[in-house]
């Protein structure tokens, strides 16, 4: 694993506090993604000069000192084109050229050695998770060759980083996002061979290996988690970064990062949130960031109390969907080794793959209930909340028939909506509630059922969805990030942002989906 060294905007405090904390700028990641124009130590210099003198004004300051990242191309429309032209001809609006001669001593932004597609609007790089999703369309689109540099971006920065960021930026690597880079290479395997994931064997253990980190240091899963509860650590629960060992001796995961300080791309809001709280910031931080690298930022399904952001407890919990994807990835390497002459390793992650799934289905599924729901295994007992995240035990085929019937029981009755699926059932005004619906959510919703043979219901989701999409770009000429799935005739909303269009894994999903 290489360590480059990058810009990091904190290097520039106190002046970086000063900006983010001012509101001269309404989004707290258009800072963080500004280039210092000259060296940091010189611009802090003249800053501690100039903010004194009378007159001194920040923004001017920060226009003289920085260049401001590119505005969001947010003209682009249809021209009354057919919604599958428009989404064909968008890929390369939001294709991103390699910058080789990018400066990473002065810029957050990691540079990559291949194209790559971003999602749009103030999503300037590329995200992990979003990218599978907008491959889909790409496979649609028959742009197989995009497919394969995005694959070989992120086998780059597993062997750069070790992992697969967030997204390129310097502010997003101490942490990643859901595990999706075993489907992104079956996907590619789905259009070049199976050879494929020989390719990428390699990038694909260390993914697995940062994920289960600390499983063969001695003493790493041990006492002493600040998080833990005393009551946990005395039922025999063990922790190290992101593996969690259970009493039982199951081995399952959860989100984390190992920076325990406000995201500096949401800094004052950040600030704001540890403020509400009565735990130590550090403590409110961690679980923030960990939320962030769910993908699901933010969700009452991390909250204890889900109308108050202050109350995240994202560390606590065992969520079912990363550890399904984790699943997914412990079999993409059974199928892996099985082309290498020896199948010592097949027989490892077979054994791998069985003891995850089972304790999936022992501590997530509630019989009770019906329904698969992530585990808190700083409480011992499932979550309360009902999440989409139930979906990802039908999408990998880790439930059985009766589970995936009862799973699209509650689905049709309490999910079900004009414009799709809502991602939970909280009216909590957090982006991943009610009354929002997301585009990977639909996907992975409509392959489980299918997969169980609930196909009109599968059905009925993607033309719910499909029909929302093509209702909104009649009216507007643009994809969303989010849609209202409860009144069509609402825009989607809520979180630290506003909507934003343009939107890879929403173009990506509809292009999927209306292909079939």
């Amino acid at each position: 694993m290489n360590n480059p060294t990058y810009f990091h905007f904190p290097t520039l405090s106190p002046l970086y506090e000063a900006i983010q904390t001012s509101g001269i700028f309404p989004d707290s990641k258009f800072f963080p993604d500004c280039s210092p124009k000259s060296d940091p130590a010189d611009i802090l210099v003249a800053y501690e000069k100039a903010k004194s003198q009378p007159g001194f004004d920040l923004k001017s300051f920060v226009a003289t000192h920085f260049e401001f990242p590119e505005t969001p191309d947010t003209s682009y429309q249809s021209a009354n084109k057919p919604i599958r032209e428009h989404l064909d001809n968008l890929w390369d609006t939001l294709m991103r050229e390699p910058d080789l001669t990018l400066n990473t001593n002065h810029s957050t932004l990691i540079p990559l050695p291949y194209p790559y597609i971003v999602p749009g609007g103030r999503f300037r790089e590329v995200y992990y998770w979003d990218s599978y999703f907008t491959m889909l369309g790409l496979q649609v689109s028959g742009r197989a060759e995009v497919i394969q540099n995005m694959v070989d971006n992120f086998a780059h920065q597993i062997d750069t980083f070790g992992h697969i960021p967030n997204g390129n930026r310097t502010y997003y690597l101490s942490r990643s996002q859901p595990p999706f880079f075993a489907l992104m290479v079956n996907l590619l395997a789905e259009i070049k061979g199976e050879a494929i994931l020989l390719r990428y064997r390699r990038a694909l253990e260390k993914e697995y290996d940062f994920w289960m980190d600390g499983e063969h240091v001695p003493a790493a899963l041990a006492a002493g988690d600040p998080l833990l509860t005393p009551a946990a650590e005395a039922a025999g629960t063990r922790t190290h970064r992101r593996l969690v060992q259970l009493a039982d001796g199951s081995l399952l995961n959860r989100y984390w990062d190992d920076d325990p300080n406000p995201r500096p791309e949401a800094y004052a809001e950040d600030l704001h949130t540890a403020h509400q709280s009565s735990r130590p910031a550090e403590e409110t931080f961690r679980h923030l960031r960990a939320a962030a690298e769910s993908g699901w930022d933010f969700s009452s399904r991390w909250l204890s109390d889900e109308q108050n952001l202050a109350s995240i407890r994202t560390c606590d919990f065992l969520p079912v969907d990363l550890n399904c994807l984790l699943y997914y990835l412990e079999k993409t390497l059974v199928h892996t080794y099985r082309q290498l002459p020896d199948h010592t390793p097949v027989e490892v992650f077979k054994d791998r793959a069985r003891l995850r799934k089972a304790a999936i289905l022992k501590h997530c599924w509630d019989a009770k209930q019906g329904f698969f729901f992530d585990f808190n295994f700083v409480e011992n007992q499932r979550a309360a909340a009902f999440t989409l995240a139930a979906v990802f035990p039908l999408f990998f085929q880790i439930a059985d028939a009766e589970q995936a019937a009862s799973v699209a029981k509650i689905l049709e009755e309490k999910f079900l909506h004009p414009g799709g699926l809502v991602s939970t059932l909280s009216h909590s005004g957090q982006q991943w509630d009610a009354p929002n619906g997301w585009a990977p959510l639909q996907w992975m919703a409509y392959r489980g059922l299918m997969n169980y043979g609930h196909s009109d219901l599968a059905e009925k989701i993607r033309h719910n969805w499909l029909s929302l999409g093509e209702k909104t770009y009649a009216d507007t000429g643009k994809m969303m990030e989010k849609y209202d799935v409860e009144n069509p005739d609402a825009p989607g909303g809520g979180g630290e942002y506003p909507n934003q269009d343009g939107f890879g894994w929403t173009n990506g999903v509809y292009l999927k989906m209306q292909s079939l």
